[in-house]
């Protein structure tokens, strides 16, 4: 069974530019949706920003239930997201917004939008240009899948279950690391760890610490660090080669946009000497605007086999009073991150070296405390690493199942799915 086939466009009951504004941390109006907000995997409302707008403008602007939001320029064109239980909430220029007629199902047409098939329809219809962008027509001009609106609506409940249980895993992980924080912001920063009662305190510039502990370099207690590289010319888009994680994939322990991933040859793998990463990996972005965020690379998670780029630093611990879960929640904890970013802030071009990298002070707790630690946020940090390939998987599972879906290619009408309306 092949289904009908029209243009976006057709779908659409209206489609509108964004608002030009500025964003504001301040709560001065409406939250402001930017691209930045909508290529993350979950669209998180507490971390978009405010705007001011005037009244009259609003409305035209303002978000609903059902509507979808298109970027229109840029490295991620095309990249969409479809809107659900939005807060009071308007949308910024480089964005599109569409609202589909009552005669689909939102949410379904909202899951091919925001599926790659829609990403490389766009890509084929903007050209190679430097910096991408396309406006309505071409955004709108995708030939999208119509079934009858009772199989979308089924499609959408199938897809939803696999979107549902990722925002579950999502959740869990995010608790995780929470609460790995908590602990080690319990042993380190405010000293109550294990027999805390019972140990002395010693006076230094920096403060005071345990007896027994060290205040070190970090370069004292490093292994390695080292910088990856990538070919003259840049990386290249084949897919059949090996991972290079740069900048854009440094954000935390089991998260990784897939969808971005630049690939060099095996050739060229096979030949670098450094920047190979190995397992339990703790990586910093070395440069730009976000230098000192951090990611942990372990349990073949993102890949069992990759390397990084030049903006990025790999670091390995001596594993003796210092071990790799230390190491990634200290550079995680805020006080770490600003001052890496100190070290540099006259800088035209922000960046940090592997000079100051050995030189942050770091305060190390004695062999026993460290073990203590290491094994109590060990299954924690194990079972966030799990969720994410778990998480994985699910949208791969997802991704197979959507073209087979929508094309009709598997056949859902004599399924029993209950779904509710979903167009706001």
């Amino acid at each position: 069974m092949k289904y009908p086939k029209v243009p976006l466009r057709e779908l659409c009951e209206s489609i509108d530019y964004g608002y030009t504004a500025s964003a504001t941390e301040e709560p001065v109006g409406p939250r402001f949706l930017r691209i930045t907000d909508i290529v993350q995997s979950h669209l998180n409302w507490s971390k978009v920003p405010f705007c001011f707008i005037q009244e009259r403008y609003k409305a035209k602007h303002k978000l609903r239930a059902g509507d979808i939001v298109i970027a229109r320029t840029g490295a991620t064109t095309g990249w969409a997201k479809y809107v659900q239980d939005p807060p009071d909430a308007v949308f910024a220029s480089y964005l599109v917004r569409i609202r589909l007629a009552k005669s689909v199902d939102a949410r379904f047409i909202g899951q091919v939008i925001e599926s790659q098939i829609y990403k490389d329809f766009i890509k084929q219809n903007i050209g190679g240009s430097a910096q991408p962008n396309a406006n309505a027509k071409v955004l709108t001009s995708f030939p999208a899948p119509v079934p009858p609106k009772k199989i979308q609506s089924q499609i959408s409940g199938i897809l939803s279950c696999y979107d549902d249980l990722i925002e579950n895993n999502t959740r869990r992980i995010k608790i995780l690391e929470q609460m790995a924080q908590t602990i080690y912001r319990e042993w380190f920063v405010n000293f109550r760890f294990p027999s805390y009662e019972r140990t002395g305190f010693l006076d230094s510039p920096k403060g005071k610490f345990p007896v027994g502990w060290e205040a070190a370099r970090l370069g004292d207690h490093l292994e390695s660090l080292e910088a990856g590289k990538r070919p003259k010319g840049g990386i290249r888009d084949e897919v059949d080669g090996v991972p290079s994680i740069g900048a854009e994939n440094i954000r935390g322990i089991g998260r990784h946009d897939f969808a971005s991933e630049k690939y060099v040859s095996k050739e060229y793998f096979v030949n670098m000497n450094k920047g190979v990463v190995r397992d339990r990996d703790v990586a910093i972005y070395k440069d730009g605007a976000y230098i000192g965020k951090s990611s942990y690379f372990r349990d073949g998670f993102p890949y069992a086999k990759c390397c990084v780029n030049e903006h990025v630093f790999l670091l390995r611990s001596s594993g003796r009073r210092l071990k790799q879960n230390f190491l990634y929640l200290w550079l995680q904890q805020p006080e770490t991150v600003q001052t890496i970013r100190s070290t540099n802030a006259n800088a035209a071009q922000p960046g940090i070296n592997q000079s100051c990298v050995y030189g942050l002070e770091i305060v190390l707790p004695d062999a026993d405390i460290a073990d203590q630690f290491d094994k109590l946020v060990e299954p924690i940090l194990a079972s966030i690493i799990n969720l994410a390939k778990i998480n994985r998987n699910l949208r791969n599972t997802r991704d197979l199942l959507l073209p087979k879906l929508i094309s009709g290619e598997l056949d859902v009408s004599e399924l029993d799915i209950q779904t509710p309306e979903t167009n706001g």
